[in-house]
């Protein structure tokens, strides 16, 4: 052991738009880039400081590859030394990135890092693998194919078998979906969000344009009835839908994390530690079950139980997930999801992780409240959990 404390000392994201919406004309690398400026002139650091950046993106190809961290650095007018490295975990990936910076914080690797998640689904496209009954893509060798005699499958497919193991029903799957927007809805108004989010308006190259201030796909009104209505988007007979899954969404979030005397040393505040960083794996059909792997492993290593986190953010890929969560460990409603989740804010897939964890060490901080838990799931089976501490 070194010694050594990860803090966090500073979090923003932007607003999240809907796919083909108000960030659509972004590049993904500006987009970050944009969030990383504002990161680094909120917390007022030198960024010559800044030791690495560590990005999480799913979707690497097109505008997204060639490690997109580093273009967002540049983009960001940061200084050419400052280096730069792209993850991929599938969903978590932006809270991969923060594991990663975290670790690099203990082990004295760094002194400061930026760990942060972009995506772009207006630019960059889905595999078609994702779509409905696709035919599964090239990153499946055969020798994995045959290991599971042809039972891979995407994630929609996989949220019926998950349904179906759990006994989760179609109208609670519905009433967790429209709860999703209520409590998005009402953390929009009470401003809980707003200190979190950076100034950025539709058009990149138009700064002086009206600016963005609310998650573009939170619904004002929703119809019980309409979303009661809706066909089921994976099987012919399941409960699976478009209003109880997350959307499709563009987005960024960033967090500056630093050794606790560097901290210190530099007038940074501390706004949280971490009280545990775990990866799981599990079933790859059923796809969903690993955060409950991740968070027993997550709390026997903090020493922590299930009564002792004030708030839980389980990702809202789909209503099955954080149903499953709380049946699974027994958790109350009120500390689960507070401010709704990515059935109504948005899932850009490689920057949610961030996203969360940016929400989550805000609302601690608003209900004055201590420890956080947070937990994702991941395509093929595996998923991440941390537990952060306020301070």
């Amino acid at each position: 052991m070194t010694g050594r404390e990860a803090v966090i000392v500073g979090a923003v994201r932007t607003p999240v738009g809907k796919r083909g919406g108000v960030l659509s004309a972004w590049h993904p690398a500006d987009l970050l880039g944009h969030t990383l400026r504002h990161l680094v002139d909120r917390t007022g650091i030198d960024p010559m400081l800044i030791d690495d950046v560590i990005a999480g993106c799913v979707l690497q190809h097109d505008q997204q590859s060639s490690n997109i961290g580093r273009h967002a650095v540049l983009s960001a007018g940061l200084p050419e030394s400052v280096p730069a490295v792209t993850v991929d975990r599938q969903c978590g990936s932006g809270q991969q990135a923060v594991t990663f910076a975290a670790q690099g914080v203990v082990a004295g690797t760094y002194d400061l890092a930026i760990a942060c998640g972009v995506e772009s689904m207006s630019q960059v496209s889905m595999p078609s693998a994702f779509q409905p009954g696709a035919p599964l893509g090239p990153q499946y060798g055969p020798l994995e194919l045959a290991r599971y005699d042809g039972g891979l499958m995407a994630q929609g497919p996989s949220s019926e078998l998950m349904n179906e193991k759990f006994g989760i029903g179609r109208e609670a799957l519905d009433a967790f979906g429209i709860r999703s927007h209520e409590r998005a809805l009402a953390a929009t108004r009470d401003g809980r969000f707003h200190d979190q989010l950076v100034p950025i308006t539709a058009d990149p190259h138009s700064p002086s344009g009206e600016t963005i201030t609310t998650d573009e796909g939170i619904r004002e009104h929703v119809d019980p009835a309409k979303i009661g209505s809706l066909k089921a988007a994976f099987a012919a007979d399941g409960r699976t839908t478009a209003a109880n899954s997350s959307q499709l969404s563009d987005g960024a979030a960033a967090l500056l994390i630093a050794d606790s005397d560097f901290a210190e040393r530099h007038g940074l505040i501390p706004r949280a530690r971490f009280r545990a960083l775990s990866v799981a794996a599990a079933d790859p059909i059923i796809q969903f079950t690993a955060v409950l792997d991740a968070t027993r492993k997550a709390l026997q290593r903090s020493g922590l139980s299930v009564d002792d986190v004030d708030r839980f953010e389980v990702n809202e890929a789909f209503a099955g997930v954080p149903l499953m969560f709380a049946q699974e460990f027994g958790i109350a409603d009120g500390k689960l999801n507070v401010n709704g989740g990515s059935i109504a804010i948005g899932h850009p897939l490689g920057s949610t992780g961030a996203r969360m964890l940016t929400d989550l060490l805000c609302e601690l901080e608003r209900s004055d409240t201590r420890v956080g838990l947070q937990t994702i799931c991941e395509a093929h089976g595996t998923a991440n959990t941390t537990i952060i501490e306020r301070l």
